[in-house]
């Protein structure tokens, strides 16, 4: 179900790449680049640390044939041209009618119309936390629609290559940023950080070209593509004259963005309702917390429901918030809510105490992705094992020890630059199987059938002296997740 959801994403979210008809542009020479002025973009170029793509854009190629058979489309030419017209004049950007960028929102129009209800929703929230920052780095605010190409509003995100957050950035550019990644926190998820990091990168690269444009390709494929495709193309500035010598996915990457754009700025004129949001972003607040707490722990102590709070802080890998004193994590939460959490505070810090003591095996120890740990080989373990227990390759362990073969000895240290810290299935239900265990008494117990709009918050009010943590207990949930219509829940009327 997994892997489905993840290919809506990407038929949600992506740029339709490949070849798409060309028009002739005849651009007179005042609008090429002087040699001067490659050479300076090419010093400003190899001078930036940045001068990676901030994912591998292979990955998200798709079968251009998405593009054909949409003659049948209801738009007009003229209609189109003139809207476009209208985005081109009060945007920084070059948004041109072509037979390219039509086939494009014909395609959106046809393929994903009925995704739009949903991004409008999220956008609701997101947009003017993106139009805050856009603004104070003096980027254009239609910027914020990038995100929308990049991941569909989905903050937890992640590509086959590691891209993550909205606006997915590799582990490595996100480090060059300052977006730190532990066992619990990926602030690549972090709509904040990852909003900031993103108009800082943003920033340079129409620093290097002059051009949002040209900082629009640059962010799919890196500087140095965009630098090689102005020279080959003659020095030419405009994208849709260097297009034909840019990466086939970058060919499609800005088309994707304008038709976005448009998408959204005429939505209504294409009868593209959005659903209602789940809350806007100015109704929300933030805190610092004293201790380790989980989401669970606050829903039922708050009485906000899990599912919203993982929504507000998709930072948190584990749906628990570590409190580590120099990093200061914080919570996001419904203004409303804001007063009840200062009022019981200490009761939550409390909850959290007792979770901890009757805990058989203690939370996952924190630390950073680029720290080093020790690791002691275990009876049963192989490289294969530990390497996704720590997110790396066996590769890299045999690199980081030495290692010229893969037989490993009980009692072996071996030393470990973990990426993440990966809890399985099989680890978190034998160690918390026996925990808060209730009666098993023949006829102790009712089967729940989940309806729609349930969450495990709201069920467990249904049942008195039930909690959230019973619940998941009860029936090996681990984790903050969707519960589906349909689903069979075990409850025991007399829970210890």
């Amino acid at each position: 179900m997994y892997k489905k959801r993840y290919l809506l994403l990407l038929l949600c979210s992506f740029p339709l790449f490949g070849q798409v008809e060309e028009i002739p542009t005849v651009i007179p020479k005042s609008n090429l680049f002087s040699d001067l002025d490659l050479a300076t973009i090419d010093s400003l170029v190899l001078a930036s640390k940045y001068n990676s793509p901030l994912y591998d854009t292979i990955t998200y190629y798709m079968d251009y044939t998405i593009t054909k058979n949409v003659d049948n489309v209801a738009l007009n030419v003229d209609v189109l041209k003139k809207r476009l017209k209208q985005l081109d004049a009060t945007t920084p950007f070059d948004i041109a009618y072509n037979p390219a960028l039509e086939k494009v929102i014909k395609s959106y129009l046809k393929h994903r119309k009925k995704y739009y209800p949903a991004l409008i929703a999220k956008a609701a929230y997101y947009f003017p936390m993106f139009e805050r920052y856009l603004d104070q780095y003096d980027i254009p605010l239609e910027m914020k629609y990038l995100a929308i190409v990049e991941s569909a509003l989905n903050p937890r995100a992640k590509s086959k290559v590691g891209a993550t957050g909205l606006w997915q950035f590799m582990y490595l550019t996100g480090k060059q940023y300052h977006l730190q990644v532990s066992s619990y926190v990926d602030e690549r998820q972090d709509p904040v950080k990852a909003t900031i990091a993103a108009c800082k990168y943003l920033s340079s690269l129409h620093q290097i070209f002059g051009d949002w444009d040209l900082a629009l390709a640059a962010y799919n494929s890196g500087p140095g593509n965009v630098s090689k495709a102005i020279k080959r193309s003659g020095g030419f500035k405009n994208y849709w004259n260097i297009r034909p010598f840019l990466p086939r996915e970058t060919a499609g990457y800005v088309p994707a963005f304008y038709a976005t754009m448009y998408l959204f700025e005429y939505s209504k004129e294409h009868n593209i309702m959005g659903n209602i949001p789940k809350i806007q972003y100015f109704a929300t607040d933030s805190v610092q917390v004293k201790r380790t707490v989980s989401f669970d722990q606050i829903a039922e102590k708050i009485g906000v429901e899990a599912e919203l709070l993982a929504f507000l802080n998709p930072s948190y890998k584990l749906d628990i918030i570590p409190y580590i004193e120099k990093r200061k994590y914080k919570l996001v939460l419904p203004k409303v809510a804001m007063t009840r959490f200062l009022n019981i505070e200490k009761e939550l810090y409390t909850l959290a105490d007792q979770d901890d003591a009757s805990r058989e095996k203690p939370l996952p120890k924190y630390f950073e992705m680029d720290q080093r740990i020790r690791y002691r080989v275990r009876s049963g373990d192989y490289l294969g094992k530990i390497a996704r227990k720590y997110g790396v390759r066996v590769s890299d362990i045999k690199k980081w020890n030495r290692l010229r073969s893969n037989r490993l000895k009980i009692g072996q240290r071996l030393i470990i630059y973990p990426k993440r810290l990966r809890i399985t299935k099989q680890e978190t239900t034998k160690a918390k199987k026996d925990a808060a265990k209730p009666s098993t008494a023949k006829n102790n117990f009712v089967t729940y059938k989940v309806k729609k709009g349930d969450s495990l918050w709201s069920i467990a009010k249904k049942f008195p002296k039930v909690s959230i943590q019973d619940i998941k207990k009860w029936n090996n949930i681990w984790k903050v997740k969707s519960i589906k219509p349909g689903m069979k829940l075990k409850i025991y009327k007399n829970p210890i």
